[in-house]
């Protein structure tokens, strides 16, 4: 079924939003300063071509760096992304077929409002992890 639900997504959504980040990614790593949020943009794009079946977790040991990090990301773009994804996430939740979709999309704003400090793991695994967080 998650195999299923990744295709769909992949045609509907996910594609277009795995090229946003991209091109946000490409642009953060040529623009040295903001590598850390390229490689983060990078990371999300993977898990947005296929979320189902993958969820994220808080990385141990993050510390300060990530924190500063995600404030200066939320100002200058984390904000418009979890609007992007809850206007999406609310266009899909309109049709009864559309629903898992749009809780795809909730599922990535914590992603889109703070990359740094998480790590994109498997659903079977994802219970290991001391701050797994439904």
């Amino acid at each position: 079924m998650k195999t299923l639900l990744n295709l769909v997504w992949l045609i509907f959504s996910g594609l277009w939003i795995a090229l946003g980040y991209l091109v946000a990614g490409v642009i953060c790593c040529v623009l040295v300063i903001t590598l850390p949020w390229g490689l983060a943009c990078f990371r999300i794009a993977g898990y947005a071509l296929w979320p189902f079946g993958r969820t994220t977790v808080e990385r141990r040991g993050a510390g300060v760096p990530s924190a500063i990090g995600n404030v200066v990301w939320l100002v200058f773009a984390g904000i418009w992304l979890t609007i992007g994804h809850i206007t999406a996430g609310v266009a899909f939740c309109l049709t009864i077929v559309g629903i898992p979709f749009g809780l795809a999309h909730f599922k990535m704003i914590p992603l889109s409002l703070t990359p740094l400090g998480r790590d994109i793991v498997s659903t079977d695994t994802a219970s290991a992890y001391p701050h797994y967080r439904w």
